[in-house]
């Protein structure tokens, strides 16, 4: 007897259960829009999760998102193809992109997310992470579409996703694989491994990645930086004096604000004889995020957000192509390593001091170019509240535009202890001439932004 209501219980437990699946299903198939921009956005989403997990660098970030938004942005934008033009036909190294057959339907959209999934599983390390995310929306689709225009879709957005990796394998990032190790320059104006892990240089030949909208890696080339002396009366000994001195003196903003944009995506901790790390986004990864939530905020299409996110990832992957130029060419030394020899031995930074060269600011020089671009398609006076660091559990800020919150990155760096103030500025002079390049080579207007020289919180 026992028995029979074991089974019983059993049989209705697994009856409830189907059921319950089928309801959810059902109610997911009602929730799903085909041409929803959230697709896209919590495709975004998922890449930059992967990235965290991978521990990618930030250049190495900003191929990963370039690729993939180029690749959906070139087919969803076949929906409406008068108002938004390809931007590969105006870029360097892609051949024309595969197009859909005249007279026959597609969901572009679905194409677009192919494409994406196409290009980011095969670039980086967790593949079966996105695979199960694609099949998971994939399900959804096929539920909505006939199986025609679904398989059509599908190949469409392959065939994409496939042109934009021909392009990667002209760009000469293989190359850089193999390059030899990189060789630290000696004089006291040169950059130094710093504590605490004294690492290797982080990418010293990306400058010989080919960019996208750049004509070159040295179009945008800044002003040499200040000269080198510990003079007293010299610039250079006031500008790390500066770092010196904010450093010792942080306000509870200033820290918040080192903090929010830190965006280091390996910062290593070391206890002891313990040794432990925590991961976050990567700076592009939080122009990206931003890039998010703005879309969201103007309520944009899909087309729009697509755009949105291939012109923003465009302005970083050529943003740390042109910062890493000037980096290995100047191959300028940090303020730590000057402070420690010259003022304070006991001295560090507030923020984990990178692994690369000082001038210029990677941090200014990306928000710089994000920021531009995003200026360009949202207006001067974007107003929005950023939360998209309280998952690391950095806090969240608001800002009035755009430019502002590029010019607080560049700031967080004099706050963070690893840059001078002349190099957040020199770099966002840098960055806002990448963004501009961008606009320009991808048919749309420059922007009119205005270098603000950061002053103290």
């Amino acid at each position: 007897m026992k028995n029979k209501l074991l089974i019983l219980s059993l049989l209705i437990c697994s009856l409830w259960a189907c059921q319950s699946q089928k309801e959810e299903s059902r109610a997911t198939a009602v929730l799903f829009k085909k041409n929803d921009p959230a697709l896209l956005q919590n495709s975004v989403k998922k890449l930059t999760d992967v990235i965290v997990y991978d521990i990618f660098t930030p250049p190495v970030a900003s191929r990963i998102y370039a690729y993939t938004s180029l690749a959906a942005y070139e087919a969803i934008r076949l929906n409406k193809p008068e108002q938004y033009p390809s931007l590969t036909a105006n870029m360097n190294g892609f051949d024309p992109m595969p197009q859909p057959d005249k007279g026959k339907n597609y969901d572009f959209t679905l194409a677009g997310i192919k494409a994406f999934m196409t290009v980011g599983q095969k670039i980086t390390f967790s593949v079966d992470t996105l695979k199960k995310f694609e099949a998971g929306l994939l399900e959804q689709y096929a539920a909505v579409l006939d199986a025609d225009t679904y398989k059509r879709s599908l190949e469409l957005g392959e065939a994409i996703g496939k042109a934009v990796l021909a392009r990667g394998t002209k760009d000469n990032y293989k190359e850089t694989r193999g390059f030899a190790r990189y060789t630290v320059v000696k004089g006291e104006d040169k950059w130094q491994p710093t504590a605490p892990d004294y690492a290797d240089a982080i990418e010293p030949y990306w400058h010989t990645i080919l960019p996208l909208a750049l004509d070159s890696a040295r179009q945008c080339i800044p002003p040499p930086p200040t000269t080198y002396s510990i003079d007293k009366k010299s610039d250079f000994y006031k500008e790390f004096m500066e770092v010196y001195e904010t450093g010792k003196n942080l306000t509870e903003e200033q820290i918040e604000i080192a903090r929010f944009w830190d965006d280091n995506p390996f910062v290593s901790h070391h206890t002891g004889h313990a040794t432990f790390a925590t991961k976050k986004m990567t700076p592009g990864g939080h122009w990206m995020a931003i890039a998010t939530l703005t879309s969201r905020q103007a309520k944009a299409d899909v087309e729009k957000t697509a755009q949105t996110y291939a012109l923003t990832a465009t302005s970083l992957f050529d943003g740390f192509i042109s910062c890493w130029e000037e980096k290995f060419r100047s191959q300028f030394v940090r303020p730590v390593t000057v402070i420690n020899q010259q003022v304070d031995e006991t001295w560090e930074s507030f923020l984990q001091t990178p692994p690369f060269p000082e001038y210029t600011s990677g941090h200014s020089v990306i928000s710089a170019s994000a920021a531009t671009v995003l200026t360009n398609l949202y207006g001067d006076n974007f107003a929005y509240h950023d939360t998209t660091e309280l998952e690391y559990g950095m806090g969240q800020r608001s800002f009035n535009s755009f430019m502002e919150a590029a010019h607080e990155a560049a700031l967080s760096r004099l706050y963070g202890g690893i840059h001078y103030r002349n190099t957040n500025r020199k770099g966002t002079e840098q960055g806002i001439k990448v963004g501009n390049i961008v606009l320009s080579k991808t048919g749309l207007q420059p922007s009119t932004a205005q270098v603000i020289v950061p002053v103290s919180k």
